[in-house]
């Protein structure tokens, strides 16, 4: 596994949206580093990743309430554990759940274990809510997918909250998760 300034030379092969994903950032003026890699579906794949890309990549949640009327996009750390109870009550909410893979797609143009801030670009009508952790913010770099599991991305967290965030017109709330 190797890591790249930007997007690949060559994009055939690619997924759409992985391409889609690189043009936006480009077009932004985004600078990031990018590695290709096997499926990454867990955070324990993750943890390599992590380890070349001197990063730690966010544990992204796709989550509804149980009537599927809200939708909701959770950026945390990778080494917290989510507990539904806590955020529920956070973001003033019914009881949340995984959302369900075809709403995924319909929303966000992602399939499972590709869950990432990126999707945000193709939820044109807004419908899903972003919901960072406060410790997220924190760090300088934010680890993320582009839309695909089999490559990972490493950019500034500035560039994400104050470039690509406005670009697709989503704000966040910021959450605290203890996760013990």
């Amino acid at each position: 596994m190797e890591l790249f300034d930007g997007r690949p030379e060559n994009v055939e092969g690619r997924l759409p949206r992985e391409v889609r994903t690189y043009d936006f950032l480009d077009s932004l003026g985004i600078k990031y580093k990018r590695m290709d890699h096997e499926h990454a579906e867990t955070m324990e794949a993750c943890e390599e990743i992590d380890k070349i890309m001197d990063v730690v990549m966010c544990k992204n949640l796709f989550l509804c309430n149980r009537q599927k009327t809200a939708f909701y996009l959770l950026m945390m750390p990778g080494d917290k554990k989510f507990k539904t109870k806590e955020l529920s009550f956070q973001i003033n909410s019914a009881r949340l759940s995984f959302a369900e893979a075809e709403d995924m797609l319909k929303y966000l143009d992602i399939e499972p274990g590709a869950v990432s801030v990126m999707g945000l670009m193709n939820d044109k009508d807004h419908a899903v809510k972003l919901l960072i952790d406060e410790d997220v913010l924190k760090d300088e770099y934010i680890g993320c997918h582009p839309c695909v599991n089999t490559a990972s991305l490493k950019m500034r967290t500035d560039d994400v909250i104050k470039k690509f965030l406005p670009a697709v017109e989503h704000e966040y709330m910021t959450v605290h998760l203890v996760g013990e």
